[in-house]
């Protein structure tokens, strides 16, 4: 008798509000304007979806100076760009459509308004995220500003526990680290202003939830989505310190562990907020085609209906 193999999947798992309305954005501009479209950075870090738009005629661009016909329009990728970004854009007479996620947008005005306030910054994430580079990049004076993505960094920032402190965090980074270094935070600072809802987006908090769900049923964890991609390295990880004793990161189908799966009869999938559900369906399809036995169990933490207006 063939064994069973259950196969949990995670729900929410995929797209985003964000990553939808960025890459509709995108494709709306090319029905508008015909190729080519340039984008600054990519939309989202996924490489199907990077491949795709580029075969209709996106090109991706990391400097305002690669672009070479200043009559097309520039897209800014759902990470958001450094105020800097734009005021070239604007010298060099780009018309900018801004697909900036807008809860990205909400850490843009909060770290201004710290700014203002005279704060001393700390922004909690990876320095080298286009998301992180984009958001320091919206105050100029930048002396007084620390970026830090752990709670062992909190006791080597050289201020005193009196300083004027207030702090912003990158959109996709683990729920759980998150709060450890805010404790951290507030244990170090007599002074610290953060802000009543947590910078970390719905869609990551859900994904991350739905992981840990499955994490304690599956033994081992598929994750979908791009190396290069934040929240889906975050799912990886967060699959790993939830019970599961492997877990992957694949961009495709086509990247499954065979030799490794083979010990497991209990196995998970989840995908990354920039990486589409054709994906997930590829990966069960080889699955149903590999298993002659194949349960599947959908396991859901929460219901998203949110949507981004253009």
């Amino acid at each position: 008798m063939t064994d069973t193999i259950n196969l949990y999947m995670a729900f929410p798992r995929g797209f985003c509000a964000g990553v939808k309305r960025a890459i509709s954005l995108v494709e709306d501009a090319l029905t508008q304007y015909g190729a080519p479209i340039f984008v600054h950075h990519e939309i989202v870090h996924n490489r199907y979806v990077v491949e795709k738009l580029k075969n209709k005629g996106v090109i991706f661009i990391e400097n305002l100076n690669e672009v070479f016909d200043k009559s097309r329009p520039i897209v800014i990728s759902a990470h958001g760009a450094a105020k800097e970004v734009y005021d070239t854009a604007q010298k060099l007479g780009l018309k900018i459509i801004d697909a900036t996620c807008p809860l990205v947008e909400k850490v843009h005005k909060q770290i201004k308004r710290l700014a203002e306030q005279n704060k001393i910054i700390i922004v909690i994430g990876k320095a080298k995220h286009p998301e992180i580079i984009g958001t320091i990049g919206q105050i100029e004076k930048q002396d007084d500003l620390f970026v830090i993505n752990s709670f062992e960094e909190v006791d080597n920032l050289p201020l005193d526990q009196d300083a004027d402190v207030g702090v912003v965090t990158q959109t996709t980074l683990a729920v759980d680290d998150v709060e450890k270094i805010m404790t951290a935070l507030k244990q170090k600072f007599a002074y610290l202003q953060d802000f009543k809802r947590s910078d970390i987006c719905y869609a990551t908090t859900h994904r991350q939830a739905a992981i840990k769900a499955i994490s304690e049923k599956a033994e081992a964890v598929i994750v979908i989505g791009s190396k290069n991609s934040s929240n889906s390295l975050q799912l990886k990880k967060t699959a790993l310190s939830s019970g599961a004793r492997k877990a992957w990161l694949i961009d495709d189908a086509s990247e499954l562990p065979w030799n490794e799966l083979i010990e497991f009869k209990n196995i998970g999938i989840s995908a990354g907020a920039s990486a589409p559900e054709i994906l997930v369906q590829q990966v069960v399809e080889a699955l149903k085609n590999h298993y002659e036995n194949l349960k599947i169990h959908d396991v859901i933490v929460a219901e998203e209906n949110i949507e981004f207006k253009k």
